[in-house]
């Protein structure tokens, strides 16, 4: 298993915009993306100076990428 550095809310989310997120809408710390093509999924990315790795595995995994595509992806 790949170690992932931490990285910042912001940060987190250029990463799935390169494989077909867009930007939906941000309510208060959280920013949600949603997937172009169906099935139309969403990550809420919370908007934090470091976000913990539990979170940042969470959100790598609902986004359907390894940590090894997302380490490539930043």
């Amino acid at each position: 298993m790949s170690r992932l550095h931490r990285i910042s809310g912001r940060k987190m989310v250029k990463a799935p915009r390169k494989v077909g997120y867009k930007f939906d809408h941000q309510r208060s710390s959280h920013i949600v993306l949603r997937h172009t093509a169906p099935p139309h999924r969403r990550l809420a990315v919370p908007d934090h100076d470091e976000l913990a790795k539990g979170t940042l595995r969470a959100i790598i995994r609902q986004a359907g990428l390894t940590v090894d595509e997302f380490r490539a992806l930043t």
